[in-house]
């Protein structure tokens, strides 16, 4: 690659890491951008610089302090063809409990199969564990309404003003609804929800119909209506249609939201994991610790070790945590304890790859090679070792992804892009670092290499 090529490519990639790095931490790059602001505050022609956005990393609960549970869910009561429908209905219901607490970005999964599935609960940032115990727990509870005799005068009236809730209570709950499914209009295809009621049921549902006709019957989950259908007449046998203007995924959804109330799954409280705010945070801070320590003595370790390599690889292992860093927070990643394990792993990664590279680049050169040479053959010598090693450890990630826990994926994410970006670090950083250097007269000075 010719000289200017490698410096537009070095520049442009230095470029981004700056850009990375101000992502990483603006609050120092906000200050930077404020004395600019103020020095040229006087001169018109020149534009005023915005801040930017001060997004915090996101903490997973052990740096920050919450709870994480698991629980056990009890299918004896659900026919098998029904687990994995009940087990995402259960989730959802979950999920939309655990949003009343106002815990930023909840975490809630099932995991395992046949009749042996799990739920897990994590909640960062949590301020009432027990609370949080006790409403996760409870079974979903699904129930219907009607209009209050106030809001059915109300009717017609665009003067009226209802206060509270419009809607009461009726007898009518998820109990008597055997199954909920889905179905397709005949004519149009639209998704339509079919509802099944058993004997009991029936006989209400069809007393309350009869009453409601041309109002809205609401139908509440754990208190918070999912939707409100307008009864067209009295509907007895106890199969009733839902019909509206539903994506086939809303409509998946409602179906969900339904059969769990319609089909309660129990759950047990198998394990409970308490961290306090305040080991969270000692926790984040030791970690943060030891991660520059370990930095401070990689990048003495290849600088007394290689040299002018070693210092090349170090500006490029840190374009790398920049870039790293960059990108978790980008996607919105959660950061955990487990996760900066894999962090720091794909660091070591990164130093072994460059490590391969320089080992081969002094033989080439004791072999007498120029150093623009020695360059190139010792990356191609390097890289079917760099290669097969990285590919191992990224199938690895893979499988613990798969088939771990949530603490355990966390790891498996944070290895597995940090090491694919630590591959970018090492083949096109340092190596064109080192191009860059083969066309200086610092080749000259031997003992910088060898």
């Amino acid at each position: 690659m010719r000289k200017r090529n490698v410096v537009i490519l070095l520049t442009l990639v230095a470029a981004l890491a700056v850009v990375a790095a101000a992502f990483d931490y603006p609050s120092y790059t906000n200050k930077v951008i404020d004395s600019f602001n103020t020095q040229t505050e006087s001169f018109s022609v020149i534009p005023v610089v915005s801040h930017i956005p001060e997004t915090p990393f996101k903490l997973g609960l052990d740096l920050q302090g919450g709870i994480h549970l698991v629980y056990e869910a009890d299918l004896s009561a659900i026919a098998s063809f029904e687990y994995d429908e009940s087990m995402e209905g259960l989730r959802d219901v979950i999920e939309r409990r655990v949003n009343l607490f106002g815990v930023t970005e909840p975490l809630v999964q099932t995991e395992g199969s046949g009749d042996s599935r799990r739920l897990i609960v994590e909640l960062a940032g949590i301020v009432d564990p027990a609370l949080a115990v006790q409403m996760i727990g409870q079974t979903p509870f699904l129930d219907f309404r009607e209009l209050t005799q106030e809001a059915r005068d109300a009717q017609g009236d665009e003067t009226a003003e209802l206060t509270g809730n419009p809607f009461v209570v009726t007898k009518l709950t998820g109990k008597y609804l055997e199954k909920a499914s889905i179905d397709f209009d005949n004519i149009t295809q639209q998704p339509q929800i079919l509802l099944q009621f058993d004997d009991e049921g029936s006989e209400l549902f069809e007393e309350i119909t009869a009453r409601n006709i041309g109002l809205p019957l609401a139908i509440y989950l754990d208190g918070i209506p999912i939707q409100s259908p307008i009864v067209q007449s009295a509907i007895s046998g106890g199969s009733a249609q839902i019909t509206g203007v539903f994506t086939l995924q809303e409509a998946r959804q409602i179906v969900r939201e339904l059969n769990a109330g319609a089909l309660p799954v129990p759950i047990t409280l198998l394990s409970q994991l308490s961290v306090g705010p305040t080991l969270g945070a000692i926790s984040l801070q030791e970690s943060l610790r030891a991660g520059v320590i370990g930095l401070i003595l990689i990048v003495v370790f290849l600088i007394l070790f290689y040299r002018l390599p070693g210092l090349l690889a170090s500006l490029a292992l840190l374009m790398y945590m920049a870039f790293v860093l960059a990108f978790f927070k980008g996607i919105g990643a959660t950061f955990t304890l487990a996760g900066i394990g894999g962090l720091v792993l794909s660091i070591g990664m990164a130093v072994d790859a460059n490590i391969l590279i320089f080992a081969r680049l002094r033989e080439e050169l004791r072999d007498g090679r120029s150093f623009g040479s020695a360059v190139e053959e010792g990356f191609r010598r390097a890289w079917p070792s760099i290669r097969d090693g990285n590919i191992t450890t990224l199938l690895v990630a893979l499988i613990l992804f798969w088939f771990g826990t949530s603490f355990v994926q966390g790891f498996a994410l944070m290895l597995f892009i940090g090491v694919i970006l630590s591959m970018f670090s090492a083949t096109i950083i340092t190596k064109n670092l080192l191009r860059l250097c083969s066309t200086t007269t610092i080749t000259r000075f031997t003992w910088l290499f060898k």
